[in-house]
């Protein structure tokens, strides 16, 4: 064992959370190292997450504008997919992601390596036969996929195995009712495949407004996809005629080629010797922090999936930035609002939704104060189309001042559309201010401000 390595600033993980916290922290000054344990830097959303789920769901709309180009006059022959074609370019790119990262590490003299941290004391970590050490730690670990304790869940994948997949799979079960159950679903179905989604509970995206449940169910029926409620798993069986599960309602689920768990995600906590430092985790193994991602212990933190706050990528690049901001830029005070963070599904249509639900906002104000704005069309783009796939719009507000407290959209466009509306609704935008802001036309966004 060696001395140890002093820094100003150590995260353990090399994701989202920890290359923004340390990048900031390097811009003032200082001395700052990132541990990731499986050596590709970005995280879960770069390589496992969001970067190839995008790719995916791009070329699956793709497949779906080709599906509509004679309505529009275009003569298109049968199209023909290469699953490995689209696979080998979207891991080349990711490739040149992970490049992109360690460039800029470098470029701010970040220092990284690639290991297993545990923690020795509250201000060591080992990795390997090195000890490095900090006044400050961030516990940045992110998350992975559950596996439910079935009989043969083995045999199935999780979202990990989805992009692993060198061949597309004609028949797949997707068990969940989560972001991730929803656009595997889509993206499979609208790929060629045949899905069924299986939902434990009566809805699906059960954060979500009611309004985008009930939305998003149609929309995947729409598309195709069968979609099962009520739907426990119990086993999964292996065949001649291929996968089957057994639910606890006494079914069968179709045969399958690929059962896909998206049933959850746990925090990447364990195995970091936390009683070492003394940090608190709860039942699930997440670090219990307070608004400043402070642990129980003095100087050591967490941010992102292994907190689990908001588990989506800018939340964590977000907390990381504030925090060193606060830490080591003279912010005091300085911390993430957790409040309004707008989120996107991206099934088929996308769904965009920002701050609270209906029944949110009549827990919180009561019946009387809340009033609710929604508007249901076919959009421009299925004008001249047989297929069509509705959009819907729902503004909920408080107060007798109509302050606009939620939005809540599915349609094509409404990922793009929701950032500005995000805005708004962080600077406390009334019903009022909408109206009053002339609409763009024809666009499906002017109907968040024409709506009566």
């Amino acid at each position: 064992m060696t001395d140890a390595t002093a820094y100003d600033l150590i995260a353990i993980g090399g994701g989202s959370g920890g290359l923004a916290a340390t990048q900031r922290a390097a811009e003032y000054g200082a001395r700052c190292l990132v541990i990731e344990r499986d050596g590709r830097l970005g995280g879960t959303c770069v390589n496992v997450g969001c970067v190839p789920k995008k790719v995916m769901w791009h070329a699956a709309e793709i497949a779906q504008v080709l599906g509509a180009a004679g309505a529009y006059g275009f003569t298109v022959g049968e199209p023909v997919h290469d699953w490995a074609t689209l696979v080998e370019r979207r891991e080349n790119y990711i490739s040149r992601l992970n490049g992109i990262y360690d460039r800029n590490l470098n470029n701010k003299s970040v220092d990284w390596l690639t290991g297993t941290a545990q923690f020795v004391d509250a201000h060591t970590l080992q990795v390997g036969d090195e000890l490095y050490t900090a006044p400050h730690i961030i516990i940045a670990t992110g998350g992975e996929p559950v596996v439910p304790a079935i009989a043969g869940a083995e045999a199935g994948i999780t979202s990990d195995g989805f992009f692993a997949l060198t061949e597309r799979p004609q028949r797949v079960a997707v068990v969940g009712s989560g972001y991730i159950a929803v656009e595997l679903a889509g993206v499979l179905a609208a790929l060629g495949s045949d899905v069924d989604l299986y939902a434990r509970y009566d809805s699906i995206l059960r954060s979500l407004d009611p309004m985008l449940q009930e939305a998003a169910i149609a929309a995947l029926v729409e598309h195709d996809v069968t979609v099962n409620l009520h739907s426990i798993p119990t086993e999964l069986r292996t065949s001649g005629e291929g996968l089957q599960l057994s639910f606890e309602s006494g079914v069968t689920g179709a045969p399958a080629d690929a059962v896909i768990w998206a049933v959850g995600r746990r925090p990447l906590t364990y195995g970091l010797n936390l009683d070492a430092a003394g940090v608190e985790t709860g039942a699930r193994g997440h670090i219990v922090v307070d608004k400043f991602q402070q642990s129980n212990v003095a100087g050591v933190y967490a941010i992102g999936d292994a907190t689990g706050q908001v588990e989506l990528t800018p939340v964590a690049i977000a907390a990381g930035r504030r925090l060193s901001d606060r830490v080591f830029g003279g912010m005091d005070g300085r911390y993430l609002d957790y409040n309004n963070i707008p989120t996107v599904i991206f099934s088929h249509p996308t769904i965009g939704t920002v701050g609270m639900t209906e029944p949110q906002a009549v827990e919180q104000f009561g019946a009387d104060a809340v009033k609710t704005y929604q508007s249901g069309f076919n959009s421009l783009y299925y004008g001249v189309q047989e297929h069509k796939v509705r959009s819907t719009m729902k503004l909920v507000c408080a107060g007798a001042e109509e302050r606009v407290v939620g939005v809540h959209m599915i349609g094509p466009g409404s990922d793009e559309i929701l950032q500005g509306f995000a805005v708004a609704v962080k600077m406390g935008a009334t019903k009022a201010d909408l109206d009053n802001t002339v609409a763009i036309h024809p666009t499906s966004a002017e109907e968040l401000v024409t709506m009566r």
